[in-house]
């Protein structure tokens, strides 16, 4: 089994979601995770429901493989054996505003002046300097500032943002991704480095084709639903019995829409000739195909697309997309144990290594548990 960070010793500083999932990211990867956290309450995620047996299965979601050392950082002998704990150290994450850490002692010039390999990432809102730096931020505020609320929901819609918190998480990944690069860089030059992350920046990056049509065309893309705004057909559609999802993504794959259908009318028909004609009377084609849908079921539509080979799929809730046969072969979804003894479920990583799947080494930590293996480990005790 490969396991790329296992010699990697990794301080988390963090708290609720973007440090957090960058931390889980880097124990999955085999990196020994000391999680520290406030005494007495720790990690505000350790408060979420759903809660079992005083449980968070949030907080489980987020927190597995790690180690959790509760500190008071503003005591200072808890804040010395941060500073021994860091020392020791590869990496240090931390999402703290931009000075806190300076402020306690523990920023990047005090700890990397006695270690100059360590790698030391910190999240923000915003990013380190700039004019909002010291302004804090949530995923809904950044998801509102960065544009991606703009283009989510239907056109004339309400602003909803985007179900799934993908500024925390996009956060989390370019994190991630960053430590690990940093690290191959330690082992060329034997020089660490600070790594600035920002949750609008971040945004802002994985929003490329929103970004790149603004450059291009100087409009502001537009909310457009489930549709696309190169490309039609391709987004959901209604059917007799409820929604689904069909890509008919390239001009071979409408002509096999058609031929499913039997409708060699809107093949040979000027208006949806192409690709981008499709696009820009994509309206005018959805009503034409949502009047053949809506004699057949979901079900059916997308079995004669699955034989048709275009792509397409159910819209599912979580349930049913846990509950997919591909979810099952891949054994994405895992029993994760849980301080007291309770047992849930959790959705391991995707990754694959060799065929193998990074292991669940450690379930995730009762507050404070390992202080004293941990102290342990810095000659203490």
């Amino acid at each position: 089994m490969v396991v790329p960070l296992r010699d990697i010793r990794v301080v988390e500083l963090c708290t609720v979601a973007s440090g957090p999932y960058c931390g889980m990211l880097l124990a999955d990867l085999g990196a020994d995770v000391v999680k520290v956290e406030q005494p007495g309450t720790g990690d505000t995620m350790r408060h979420w429901p759903p809660i079992t047996d005083g449980f968070s299965d949030n907080f489980a979601s987020l927190n597995r493989n790690k180690r959790s050392v509760a500190l008071d950082l503003k005591d200072p002998e808890d804040n010395a054996r941060a500073r021994r704990l860091i020392a020791q150290a590869d990496v240090v994450i931390e999402n703290s505003r931009p000075g806190v850490m300076a402020k306690l002692g523990l920023g990047y010039d005090t700890v990397s002046a006695e270690q100059p390999r360590l790698v030391y990432a910190s999240i923000s809102a915003f990013g380190q300097t700039g004019p909002r730096a010291r302004e804090g931020g949530f995923d809904l505020t950044i998801q509102a500032m960065s544009g991606i609320i703009s283009v989510t929901g239907e056109p004339g819609g309400a602003p909803v943002k985007c179900g799934v918190p993908i500024s925390d998480f996009a956060t989390g990944l370019y994190a991630a991704l960053a430590v690990v690069g940093a690290l191959r860089e330690v082992d060329r030059s034997g020089r660490g480095t600070h790594i600035d992350v920002s949750m609008l920046g971040s945004s802002l990056a994985i929003a490329a084709l929103q970004v790149s049509e603004y450059f291009g065309k100087g409009d502001d893309p537009a909310k457009l639903g489930s549709a696309h705004p190169r490309n039609a057909p391709y987004q959901v559609f209604a059917a007799s019995d409820g929604h689904f999802a069909m890509a008919a993504g390239n001009d071979k794959l409408w002509q096999a829409t058609c031929t499913a259908l039997d409708r060699p009318d809107l093949a040979q028909d000027g208006r949806f000739a192409s690709t981008a004609s499709r696009a820009q009377h994509q309206d005018e084609l959805r009503a034409l195909l949502e009047a053949q849908f809506a004699r057949h079921t979901t079900t059916e539509l997308i079995a004669l697309f699955e034989q048709a080979g275009v792509p397409c799929a159910p819209v599912n809730s979580y349930s049913q997309a846990l509950a997919d046969q591909q979810v099952d072969h891949m054994k994405w979804v895992s029993e994760l144990d849980l301080p007291g003894g309770r047992t849930t479920r959790t959705f391991g990583s995707p990754l694959r290594f060799g065929g193998e799947a990074p292991k669940i080494r450690r379930r995730p930590p009762a507050l404070g548990e390992h202080n004293a293996e941990v102290l342990a480990e810095l000659g203490e005790g």
